[in-house]
């Protein structure tokens, strides 16, 4: 979900440049950047910490950042997302709320169950992409990005007094929890020794509070952004250190930065908003048409569903597609071309894979040159070079379902 500037000039070598974002910039040091309450803890560890979104967090720590990849693929990983927008509406018409601003199917989440959803504009362009749980509790929980924050929030709230005005029964808080995100394929392993609950019973975009090394109050949900299993954790602010700590304690938990968590999600075929998808991109032509609920389809009652739901049929002109390369890595903004040598289209994310050992990207081309398979050209560097639209994910994901 997150977009970053480069981190090249920090970092040297062959570590992936985050791509570059106006509100999200790596480079606006000269500003005031908040700080998460893990801010200290990441210095205490070694954390080179980098300006993001407007936050001071660590791009990567005393491991190099290819090692950091690999051992969320192999163990687990523990990331500091406190910087994410975290929001709980209230009231009987929380979901009225939620549905009049994205395109999912808000009213058919059972009691914890979490979806990914978009907010979407008239013009049917992305807002924001976002996670929205139907908490048990009696609200919706909402993680958005911290880098879409102002304009998430000024979003709900005119919402909020829109409906209020009309006598609805709707509230919106903004939460100050900090945000953990324990990732890999021993992630459970790991957790479940810190809490009585079943984790075998949460399965993945599904959430519950509980007690988590002695840490009372926490909403665990099976979620995250690398493509492997794990949760993220929202800790009371006081508490994260705590947490973290004892997480820690396990040797097969690690500290990971935002470097790997760029090339973990790339891998994984997740996109980057204000990189991979903006407000001039569609879902369709994102290829997230997956996220538009049913229902919604057949009401054509969200923001741009207009000019989003006619897309379905007609084949939008343009596409969101992974690419694989040898050669030169290749970065966002890198032209596509025809294997005749024409421009067709833009990368949007690229870098080499730390699993695969060869390159991999994703960017936007015409719908005829979409299909897996299509030989393509990408051009680094003034120099052209072979590249073939692949399947994503690019790595094959580990979510945990239940059966």
């Amino acid at each position: 979900m997150q977009r970053a500037g480069s981190v090249v000039s920090r970092l040297g070598s062959r570590l992936q440049a985050l791509p570059s974002a106006p509100c999200r910039s790596l480079s606006c040091a000269q500003d005031v950047l908040h700080r998460t309450p893990l801010y200290d803890f990441h210095l205490a560890h070694g954390g080179k910490m980098v300006a993001f979104a407007g936050w001071s967090l660590p791009v990567q720590y005393r491991d190099t950042h290819v090692n950091s990849h690999l051992h969320t693929r192999q163990h687990c990983s523990l990331f500091d997302v406190s910087h994410m927008l975290q929001t709980k509406i209230f009231g009987c018409d929380r979901v009225k709320l939620m549905e009049s601003l994205v395109v999912g199917d808000i009213a058919e989440l059972k009691p914890n169950q979490g979806t990914l959803s978009l907010f979407t504009n008239e013009a049917g362009g992305i807002l924001d992409d976002l996670i929205v749980t139907s908490a048990s509790e009696g609200h919706l929980y909402v993680v958005s990005n911290a880098g879409c924050r102002e304009k998430d929030l000024t979003l709900m709230q005119d919402k909020v007094r829109e409906l209020q005005n009309k006598g609805s029964d709707v509230a919106l808080e903004v939460m100050d929890n900090a945000l953990l995100a324990l990732q890999g394929p021993t992630a459970a392993q790991v957790l479940q020794a810190g809490v009585a609950d079943d984790l075998r019973k949460l399965p993945f975009m599904t959430s519950a509070v509980m007690e988590v090394f002695g840490v009372s109050g926490c909403r665990v949900t099976r979620c995250g952004y690398t493509g492997e299993d794990g949760v993220e954790i929202s800790v009371p602010a006081a508490e994260a250190i705590r947490l973290a700590a004892a997480l820690l304690k396990n040797p097969e938990v690690k500290l990971a930065g935002l470097a790997a968590r760029d090339s973990l999600r790339l891998e994984a075929g997740l996109c980057l908003y204000g990189n991979d998808i903006d407000e001039h991109t569609t879902p369709v032509e994102g290829s997230l048409s997956w996220t538009l609920g049913k229902r919604r389809r057949a009401a054509m009652d969200f923001p741009g569903a207009s000019v989003i739901v006619p897309q379905l049929k007609s084949k939008a002109q343009r596409r969101r597609v992974g690419l694989t390369c040898d050669g030169a890595p290749v970065r966002a903004q890198s032209p596509i071309l025809s294997p005749e040598g024409t421009v067709i289209g833009a990368v949007t994310s690229g870098c080499p894979s730390p699993c695969l050992k060869k390159n991999v990207a994703m960017g936007y081309v015409p719908y005829e040159y979409s299909r897996p398979g299509t030989p393509l050209l990408v051009e680094v560097r003034r120099k052209q070079q072979p590249a073939v639209v692949s399947k994503m994910p690019f790595v094959p994901t580990n979510y945990y379902i239940l059966k």
